[in-house]
């Protein structure tokens, strides 16, 4: 499976929506894209993942990866994720508690 990337704005705020699988094969196409925006000056983003299929740790790496780069121009990096199966892989893995997850793109973008 493929992985799909639309980007728009909206409330300051740049929005990656996501979909597909984002694993080792996929994962370089997101992590491009997250560069891509943070060289922009693009420091407030949100990854929508409520189209992703499947999340490995490759994927994960890529929106830790992603985090830090905003971090270091005092940005965020907020997820959309509303599906139970990803969302226990942020559980277990800790990282629920490192990123904001909202459930819908209106949530996430309300978020300050």
């Amino acid at each position: 499976m493929d992985l799909t990337l639309t980007t728009r704005e909206a409330d300051g705020k740049t929005v990656v929506s996501v979909g597909g699988e984002i694993d080792v094969y996929t994962a370089p196409k997101l992590r491009d894209k997250i560069t891509e925006l943070v060289a922009d000056g693009r420091y407030r983003i949100v990854i929508d993942m409520e189209s992703v299929e499947f999340l490995d740790s490759t994927g994960l790496g890529v929106l830790v990866g992603g985090l830090k780069k905003v971090r270091a121009h005092d940005g965020t990096l907020e997820l959309v994720c509303n599906q139970d199966r990803l969302l226990k892989i942020f559980k277990i893995t800790g990282l629920a508690k490192v990123f904001a997850i909202h459930g819908s793109a209106e949530s996430a973008l309300a978020a300050t």
